[in-house]
């Protein structure tokens, strides 16, 4: 069993940055994918961006490329996402998960994760 609570939310101006956090229970962490989610109001549920269980491979959406970055500290039990350059249309309520190390789904699919933060708000300012 892992617990994920997430940290780091916040108001941002167009431009700024973030730094999410997901702090994660259990001895287990090592072994799992990954990954960040997000919702905005009326909208289903989106990935963002994954990273494996080592943190050699990471993934992310086209709309936050080369704008987001996540990483993780195994020995923390923690996984971040550093947001930069921000876009009001990023504003949404993140969601850490965790899922698997080995799957046959793809790492930007809702299934592959068992395991949800409650999350975070973070609103993006024009």
């Amino acid at each position: 069993q892992v617990q994920l609570v997430e940290s780091g939310g916040g108001l941002a101006q167009a431009g700024g940055s973030l730094r999410l956090s997901c702090a994660a229970s259990g001895r287990t962490f090592s072994s799992y994918a990954m990954a960040w989610f997000r919702q905005a109001p009326g909208k289903e549920r989106e990935f963002v961006t994954a990273i494996s269980w080592r943190g050699g491979n990471t993934y992310y959406a086209d709309s936050v490329k080369g704008r987001f970055s996540i990483s993780r500290d195994n020995a923390k039990n923690t996984v971040y996402l550093q947001m930069n350059n921000l876009k009001p249309e990023d504003t949404a309520v993140y969601y850490c998960a965790g899922g698997s190390a080995r799957s046959g789904l793809g790492y930007d699919a809702l299934t592959r994760y068992n395991y949800w933060g409650q999350g975070t708000q973070v609103t993006v300012s024009s």
